[in-house]
């Protein structure tokens, strides 16, 4: 089964929570691009991001990207922290606290880890004002940059929001980021042991080099026996490995929008790079 096909079937009861007005929202958001869109990009790039941060991800997945000398984003719903799932446990604040320290980006979700189609503009915004409060009065000095919406499921109105306070919006659609990339929907593939495997992987890296693209990669946990959802060390491992030997530098977010902005090096807030991206 493709990662598609798996994801696809693993949402499936998130629709019955939609009104039909949200559903169409959300599939205009994948076809109806955010203006300004990001320049062609310079050179191939790989990101890992992790969703809900669970602690193994906070623990093994943050020491393998250091491990490698890279770093990744973790996408983080201030509600969640430090609680129990069906899957995993979710990392508590001084975990939080002790990855960004190690330099690693803490990303946005909605503050209850909401389905963003269900909220109107006004909401939304004020749920990524609750989560960015929340998160820095938790962590000092913790700026937030990008978003990931949760399950994947965005808006138009979404998309307009965050295109006025975060440099991007990370989906869970599979494929790579080429050419001109809307980056209020960024494609981004399942960092799972069900979905990804040797020769899927090779061929999202080789492609990113052919065309000059940006692989990201979305997951959860990282642990051996990982969740339906998550990954072994051994895949992240792969992965990481699979780009150096390509050349493909491994960033952040924070860090894949610098360099397609061509401010790399020189990291400003993101209303002026919004700007410079106009």
């Amino acid at each position: 089964m493709t990662p598609d096909a798996i994801l696809d079937r693993d949402v499936t009861e998130l629709k019955a929570q939609l009104s039909f007005r949200a559903r169409l929202s959300h599939r205009l958001s994948r076809h109806i691009p955010s203006a300004p869109l990001l320049p062609r990009l310079f050179g191939p790039m790989v990101s890992v991001t992790f969703d809900d941060v669970p602690d193994s991800a906070c623990e093994t997945g943050a020491a393998l990207l250091d491990a490698h000398g890279v770093k990744g984003t973790f996408y983080v719903s201030r509600t969640l922290l430090g609680t129990a799932t069906e899957h995993w446990r979710v990392a508590g604040v001084e975990a939080l606290a002790e990855i960004h320290r190690r330099g690693h980006e803490i990303g946005c979700h909605t503050h209850d880890h909401r389905l963003v189609p269900t909220l109107d503009a006004k909401r939304f915004a004020a749920d990524l004002q609750r989560n960015r409060d929340a998160l820095a009065s938790l962590v000092p000095g913790l700026v937030l940059e990008n978003f990931a919406f949760p399950y994947g499921y965005a808006s138009l109105a979404a998309k307009r929001v965050l295109s006025r306070t975060y440099g991007s919006g990370r989906s869970i659609m599979p494929g790579l980021n080429a050419g001109r990339i809307d980056h209020y929907f960024l494609r981004a593939n399942p960092l799972f042991d069900r979905c990804l495997d040797a020769v899927l992987l090779a061929r999202l890296m080789d492609e990113a080099v052919a065309r000059n693209g940006w692989v990201i990669f979305f997951g959860h946990d990282v642990t051996e026996g990982a969740s339906p959802y998550g990954c072994s060390p051994a895949l992240l491992e792969a992965t990481l490995l699979a780009a150096n030997r390509r050349g493909i530098p491994v960033v952040s977010m924070a860090e894949g929008m610098a360099r397609a902005l061509g401010v790399a090096g020189e990291r400003r807030p993101v209303e002026e790079a919004s700007r410079l991206s106009g």
